[in-house]
């Protein structure tokens, strides 16, 4: 049984040793997908929780709304899904429906501190489908779905076990360290305004999967040992709830301060897990064909703890009539990871924060293309949920563009975009055992036009 726990990797500086050693010892498998070992770790990789319009800009999302986006890291913004159209010398006020969507492409390189050798994968992912409606003015909904977390590795080690009593070398042993999984969730929420405050709230579905495997093979040239392999793998979903606020500070001219907070509190998500502990042989075509079952346990009820989140921050915004005007913003973000449990456990994971800071520039609007593209740039700093032996500093770099798309004539109230944003990300430094930098290309699109606008016919 010692045996079994030291191969699971429960102990936090056993674990990542291990991994460590694997990385650099033999060569990794599965790289058409992203392979990181944090992820082996509390609920995985931890997706952008922002939309691409923000994400060029450092993914600033508090006080952050506008009428051609979703903003679905604040529901409060979901109040702002409405267009002024002026007429004559009145204003007429239109609804305006957004569909939002985005694609992520990813390279991963890992190494070792003082080291030459690296691991790079590379991975092409779903970021997320938004739909945004207005109801009426101020009062705004949206629905749709996105991936919050990911777990991917799948890791070979050679090693030579010794005596332990001579410590003389007696067998050579491969073992595969894998792991997969992620958690998702689809949800509807809606945003009101009052004047210039506003409320909002989304409901989900929070679900996932974690499944965490190890394979062992002992080679001897007098003894056959039988392949071992410790599955455990785990399933949870339940109802998921997150808040915001927005409040709108006017100045003169075409000028605001928006101020907004958001977040969720610790809520409960109930789990089973299939424990599995067998002998096993590979058939013809790769398929795991089982000797003896030496412990098999399912349906075993459990519950994770997922923690409390929040985030707060400004964006001020200053525009033009002829188009030209810019936009800045600041997020902090805390998470009490501390609170976390996973069926009852504590993991390699600690309170965490992260600081965003961007903005974006639109030039005077004329007949040259150039001039209608929106610009961003944006930065991030922070600590890592994960933490193994020390803590894991991150930072993070990123550029965007909004690239305007031609609409008919047929149809001259639709706005469609193409956001573009490019993303670089550090996660640890020399302290640590790995460090991680990826590179992120990301591409989203938006399409929106105005709702239940009454025609005439002449």
């Amino acid at each position: 049984m010692q045996l079994a726990k030291s191969i699971m990797l429960k102990s936090s500086a056993v674990g990542l040793k291990a991994l460590v050693s694997v990385l650099f010892l033999s060569p990794l498998m599965g790289s058409a997908q992203s392979n990181s070992p944090y992820s082996r770790y509390g609920l995985g990789d931890l997706f952008p929780n922002s939309n691409m319009t923000t994400r060029g800009m450092g993914g600033i999302s508090a006080g952050y709304a506008d009428v051609i986006s979703v903003n679905f890291s604040n529901p409060a913004s979901y109040s702002s899904f409405y267009a002024l159209k002026e007429k004559t010398s009145s204003k007429l006020q239109y609804g305006r429906v957004i569909l939002d969507a985005g694609l992520n492409l990813e390279n991963r390189t890992i190494s070792a501190p003082n080291t030459p050798q690296s691991f790079t994968s590379s991975d092409a992912y779903f970021s997320y489908l938004s739909v945004g409606l207005p109801l009426r003015r101020n009062w705004g909904l949206s629905f749709g779905l996105r991936p919050l977390s990911r777990v991917s590795y799948k890791i070979n080690r050679n090693e030579r076990l010794l005596d332990p009593v001579t410590n003389l070398p007696i067998d050579s042993a491969l073992t595969v360290f894998s792991g997969s999984g992620g958690t998702f969730l689809p949800s509807i929420g809606t945003g009101v305004g009052f004047g210039n405050f506003s409320i909002g709230v989304n409901a989900g579905y929070l679900f996932g999967t974690k499944e965490l495997n190890t394979r062992r093979a002992l080679a001897n040239d007098s003894v056959h040992y039988k392949a071992s392999e410790h599955s455990t793998n785990y399933s949870f979903g339940s109802l998921f709830y997150d808040a915001g606020v927005q409040y709108l500070v006017k100045f003169k001219g075409n000028r605001y301060l928006r101020l907004g907070a958001s977040g969720n509190w610790k809520q409960t998500i109930k789990g089973s897990q299939d424990v599995t502990r067998q002998t096993f042989t590979l058939g013809n075509a790769g398929e795991t064909i089982q000797i003896d079952s030496v412990y098999k346990q399912n349906d075993i009820k459990g519950q994770v703890i997922y923690p409390s989140s929040y985030t707060a921050g400004f964006v001020y915004n200053s525009y033009e009539t002829d188009g030209r005007g810019y936009l800045l913003g600041v997020d902090y973000t805390t998470s009490k990871w501390s609170e976390y449990r996973f069926f009852g456990q504590p993991d390699q994971v600690q309170d965490n924060w992260k600081l965003k800071a961007g903005g974006q520039f639109n030039p005077k609007a004329s007949t040259n293309y150039f001039s209608r593209i929106t610009y961003r740039l944006g930065f991030s700093v922070g600590q890592d949920y994960i933490k193994v032996d020390n803590k894991l500093p991150t930072f993070g770099t990123s550029a965007g563009l909004a690239l305007p798309i031609r609409t008919s004539r047929l149809a001259p109230n639709q706005y469609n975009a193409i956001n573009i944003s490019l993303e670089y990300l550090k996660r640890g430094n020399k302290d640590n055992a790995l460090k991680e930098n990826v590179f992120r290309f990301s591409v989203g699109f938006n399409f929106t036009d105005l709702w239940f606008v009454k025609r005439k016919y002449e």
